[in-house]
């Protein structure tokens, strides 16, 4: 009966190996911990506590990997997703002036519009809307972003008067420990260590202690580690829900989400030969959101690094219980964790941006009716610091030119729609 129960629950099928699926768990977990520092290093960057961050991106984690194992019963490890929680930190609250709790409220309810897609057909026809180039201009610019992020907060770009950027003092012990930890970081995930990101981490911290780069600061409130999250715990906010900017933030944060978890849980059902787990886990996926804004995480995705566990064995459900089992350890490390420097995990930022960047290979450039519009999305997201104001200029200049060269016919409604939608969020921007 046990094992008629796990089969049926986590769609273990004959010939599946408990070993490999624990293995891969453990695997898998290694490789997504960094994901605790990282996101609730960018997420403190909104505004909200550390500490209080890095419990949320823990409850998130574990929230959307045990949703994964029983709902989606695929080996997906889902986590907070980098380049969506730079989206929610410097585009919603920095640029578009929401509240970070209001960005929690946009998370919600992008959660609740994506469960509907995916629990219907919606989702498919809103992918097929959007042209591929623009799609895939997106993701690359989000990884030019978060590679720019990544090299001001660890010193190596300063901001220069005539210039805007410069190269940052390489006598600076901070610039000195970014630099090592991410040639470290490089060197471990090129060679395929499992857990490199984590090693990289560590090691650039123990550096920067060591050679000073540590800079004085308060120390961290002592006592129990939820006491500090219940600053966190729920604290949406409809007050920005009256404002057109609240609803082109939701609009815009479900094209993103929606399009990198197509694409990301189509390719790891494949790997796994099992397609039909497709559905089920986007479900299970799109649910998380809702959790996520509720935790206090920016949005979920279904983890790149879900590979080195498929790699390791990982081909059920039991996969992300593991994991999720493993993140519950992590509580344990938290007060550790806060004190990581900036010069230790920026590194990760731009290897994570790297990776993202290598989505141009599937862009098209035959055509320069669609190349372009995705150039000006890669190119202006992160030269204007916004992802919105990046994504709008190529939202806006694709069925402009479409329409200039007499294929308004191939622009899809949608697209028009989304168009109008940026105008009149530039307009909108222009006015206030």
């Amino acid at each position: 009966m046990k094992s008629g129960f796990w089969q049926n629950s986590l769609g273990l099928r004959p010939g599946d190996s408990w070993k490999k699926e624990l293995i891969a768990g453990v695997v898998s977990y290694f490789s997504v911990v960094y994901i605790v520092m990282v996101n609730a290093n960018i997420l403190h960057d909104a505004g909200m506590p550390l500490k209080a961050a890095m419990i949320g991106t823990i409850l998130t984690s574990i929230s959307g990997c045990l949703l994964m194992a029983f709902g989606g019963k695929s080996p997906i490890v889902v986590i907070p997703g980098m380049g969506i929680n730079a989206f929610f930190t410097y585009t919603l609250v920095h640029s578009m002036k929401l509240s970070w709790q209001e960005a929690l409220m946009v998370v919600a309810v992008t959660g609740v519009l994506f469960a509907i897609l995916a629990f219907t057909s919606l989702y498919r026809k809103i992918s097929e809307a959007i042209p591929h180039n623009l799609q895939h201009g997106i993701t690359v610019g989000i990884g030019l972003f978060m590679t720019f992020i990544g090299l001001q907060k660890s010193g190596i770009v300063i901001a220069h008067q005539t210039t805007f950027v410069a190269i940052g003092h390489f006598s600076d012990p901070a610039v000195i420990v970014a630099c090592i930890t991410l040639l470290l970081a490089l060197i471990l995930f090129i060679r395929g260590v499992q857990g490199g990101l984590l090693i990289s981490i560590l090691v650039g911290t123990g550096l920067a202690y060591l050679l000073g780069a540590i800079k004085p600061q308060q120390q961290m409130e002592s006592g129990p580690i939820f006491k500090e999250y219940g600053t966190l715990f729920g604290q949406l906010s409809w007050s920005g829900a009256g404002s057109l900017v609240f609803w082109i933030a939701v609009f815009l944060l479900l094209l993103i989400v929606v399009f990198e978890n197509i694409g990301l849980i189509a390719s790891q059902t494949q790997m796994i030969d099992r397609p039909e787990r497709f559905k089920g886990s986007l479900r299970a996926l799109s649910i998380t959101n809702i959790f996520a804004g509720i935790f206090g995480s920016s949005p979920v995705v279904a983890a790149a690094e879900t590979t080195a566990g498929i790699a390791a064995g990982g081909r059920t459900g039991m996969t992300p219980l593991v994991t999720a089992v493993c993140f519950c350890a992590t509580f344990f490390f938290i007060p550790l964790l806060a004190f990581i420097p900036d010069c230790a995990i920026a590194p990760i930022l731009i290897v994570i941006g790297g990776l993202m960047v290598q989505n141009v290979k599937n862009m098209d450039f035959g055509d320069l009716s669609e190349a372009f519009p995705g150039f000006l999305i890669m190119v202006m997201i992160p030269f204007t610091y916004s992802i919105v104001d990046g994504m709008a200029f190529g939202f806006i200049a694709y069925p402009i030119i479409k329409f200039a060269l007499g294929k308004g016919k191939e622009v899809s409604p949608a697209l028009y729609v989304i168009a109008a939608l940026f105008v009149a969020n530039l307009v909108l921007h222009t006015l206030l």
